[in-house]
């Protein structure tokens, strides 16, 4: 399965099961994931590949801001559901 950058994804696991994430970067297993609030670009979160599942929707690299990104992923967000913080 391909990982692009700007892609959404789903965490499956771990303590911040269900957040969305846009990955950053791809490293062997590893995917480097960001949502603008908490795991900001500066400071990214690193996730294994299994533990996550592909949202088909892209945010362009030219878009990346830690406040870009916070958009993308609430506009994503099912109606009436808020991520965990």
């Amino acid at each position: 399965m391909k990982y692009e950058c700007g892609t959404l994804v789903r965490s499956k696991a771990g303590h911040d099961k269900d957040e969305l994430y846009v990955v950053l970067e791809e490293r062997g297993d590893l995917l480097v994931l960001a949502n603008g609030s908490n795991r900001t670009i500066e400071h990214p979160k690193q996730k294994k590949k299994k533990h996550v599942q592909i949202i088909h929707k892209k945010l362009e690299e030219a878009e990346w801001s830690n406040e870009a990104i916070l958009h993308f992923i609430l506009a994503a967000e099912p109606c009436g559901q808020q991520q965990n913080e």
